[in-house]
């Protein structure tokens, strides 16, 4: 385990903080105010899979965890206690996503065997079998009111479905290539797509007509979401390289660079003001949006990783890999 931190990096956000520089300027991910800076020490080590961990989940309250692995098992963990306290089988094949409920309520899952699942969180009992798709389901997540679920697929589709009855809403189409993400926005009336078409787009949940297509040629885009307040879109690629793009124009405002192979995952923390990815470089990587530059990487798993996440307080990373480890990091 390794923790390292850029001491010229850390000297020359102080600087900037000291000239001013962290004042809001139109059109950039910038602070409005001088922040404290987290770093992050290994907490603890789950063990339990036999194979690839595909994801990783926080709870709403964050007393909860929910994980997925290549061997079609999702498992439930107390946070508090480090321990599993639930296991849901079901699917066929790699259980590629799951997540909670807005409520916490409920777990929709994702998987390679073309259907979505989804899961009573009280009973530990499947409610409903989503079927559409025609190939892998990539990703899923509940809308921010918890009533609709938007997920992705090798098929080239995206897919809009009732939760309270598991039809099929709508079905969006536009990608010439596999669907890798998926993410509503956070007022729920917009949703963001990530594909080997090297394209990021921006779609309406309503009519289900793109808003905007941001074209990357550099790689195909693995991840995309929305900052918290919705200003911005976070993307990151084949080509090693997180971008931050102005969610309104489409603008490409900032480029990060650091991670030495492909990146898996990469997402906003809470406040919006800082990012965390993970890569096949076996690392995890923490950066200030503002600035662009790498805060501290993170080293312990022992292959590739594959899904990231952050708790809703901001104070404790998740992290899943190929190793078949999921690895907690909390703040120093």
């Amino acid at each position: 385990m390794t923790l390292t931190a850029s001491f010229l990096n850390i000297f020359w956000y102080g600087l900037c903080l000291s000239c001013g520089v962290g004042h809001k300027s139109q059109g950039n991910p910038t602070h409005t105010h001088k922040k404290k800076m987290k770093y992050f020490k290994p907490q603890k080590t789950l063990s339990g899979y036999s194979d690839l961990v595909c994801s990783v989940k926080f709870s709403p309250d964050g007393t909860k965890l929910v994980s997925s692995s290549y061997d079609a098992i999702i498992k439930i963990w107390d946070i508090q206690q480090m321990n599993e306290i639930g296991v849901l089988i079901g699917h066929n094949g790699c259980v590629n996503k799951v997540q909670f409920s807005p409520d916490g309520s409920m777990l929709i899952s994702c998987s390679s065997d073309t259907t979505l699942r989804l899961w009573d969180m009280q009973s530990l009992m499947e409610i409903k079998t989503l079927k559409g798709h025609a190939s892998d389901v990539t990703s899923v997540q509940f809308s921010p009111d918890g009533t609709t679920i938007v997920s992705s697929s090798d098929d080239h589709t995206i897919r809009i479905w009732d939760v309270r009855s598991g039809q099929e809403i709508k079905t969006i189409e536009g990608h010439y290539s596999l669907i890798n993400d998926v993410q509503f926005s956070p007022d729920g009336h917009q949703i963001v797509s990530a594909s080997n078409d090297r394209t990021i787009k921006i779609w309406n949940v309503k009519s289900g007509q793109i808003i905007r297509e941001i074209e990357e040629d550099f790689g195909y885009v693995i991840r995309t979401a929305f900052s918290p307040d919705r200003r911005f879109l976070l993307s990151c690629s084949s080509d090693k390289t997180i971008r931050i793009y102005n969610a309104m124009s489409g603008i490409l405002l900032k480029k990060l660079n650091g991670h030495s192979e492909p990146i898996s995952h990469a997402k906003f923390f809470p406040d919006g003001q800082t990012i965390v990815s993970c890569g096949f470089d076996k690392t995890i990587r923490i950066w200030d949006v503002e600035l662009g530059i790498e805060i501290q990487k993170l080293e312990g798993h022992l292959k590739d990783l594959v899904d990231i996440d952050v708790s809703p307080d901001g104070n404790t990373i998740v992290s899943s890999s190929s190793d078949t480890t999921i690895r907690l990091w909390t703040t120093l």
